[in-house]
């Protein structure tokens, strides 16, 4: 499974990409605002970091307006994958993109039927929101897991990126589930990368080690002694 990491933090993406399994970075709206920075001048800087899709959104709600930011935000680079939302006018737009060769993430989405809709017009990903969904009694993994299979019974080769990962678990239940790819807030990646037992076990075995002699541990040079 592919994973995004969830930013337009560039201290976060640059801290993420050196540990090897960051494929592209997701940004919204309200991730650019929380950053006070110009789209144009994160994107410049992102793209010398993670080589892979980089999710830009449209902000408008009218097919005709998505379509100029669509193409507006392709123009930037060549990574950019163009999200555009689950709504009526989002079809419409959609498909026009797709048709231009625009690569695009259809998001907010919320049941099968809007990622079927969309996977029929050319969408390169479908963004369901998972978190979300349970956050409201819905069974997050169960619409990727139905997604998945909707896709694979017609041969789409639109992608499922679980979106929403508000925990460690989600991204768990979204692997399972057969999800292409997750997008994940640094925090969660965090809890993904750490576990108390791994550094228990740690401690025990390098525990152990310090109790043999000096001249027994030397086997990594003396560069390597506190």
């Amino acid at each position: 499974m592919k994973i995004f990491i969830d930013t337009a933090d560039l201290d976060a993406i640059r801290k993420y990409s050196k540990m090897g399994f960051i494929d592209g970075v997701t940004t919204n709206p309200a991730i650019l605002a929380k950053e006070g920075r110009n789209f144009l001048d994160v994107v410049s800087e992102i793209v010398d970091l993670v080589d892979g899709p980089i999710s830009g959104e449209v902000v408008s709600l009218e097919s005709g307006k998505m379509v100029s930011e669509g193409r507006a935000l392709a123009r930037v680079h060549e990574s950019i994958v163009v999200k555009i939302p689950a709504i009526p006018a989002g079809f419409e737009a959609l498909s026009i993109l797709s048709s231009e060769g625009i690569k695009t993430n259809f998001t907010v989405v919320y049941t099968p039927n809007q990622a079927l809709l969309a996977a029929k017009n050319g969408a390169t990903y479908v963004s369901p929101f998972v978190g979300r969904l349970h956050a409201n009694a819905g069974a997050g993994d169960d619409i990727v897991r139905n997604i998945v299979q909707i896709y694979k019974n017609y041969g789409f080769k639109t992608q499922v990126l679980a979106a929403s990962m508000r925990n460690s678990l989600y991204v768990q239940q979204a692997a399972l589930a057969g999800a292409h790819a997750a997008t994940v807030p640094p925090a969660v990646l965090d809890d993904m990368i750490n576990s108390e037992l791994s550094q228990v076990a740690l401690t025990g075995f390098l525990s152990e080690w310090n109790k043999l002699p000096q001249d027994k541990r030397d086997i990594f040079g003396p560069q390597h002694e506190a």
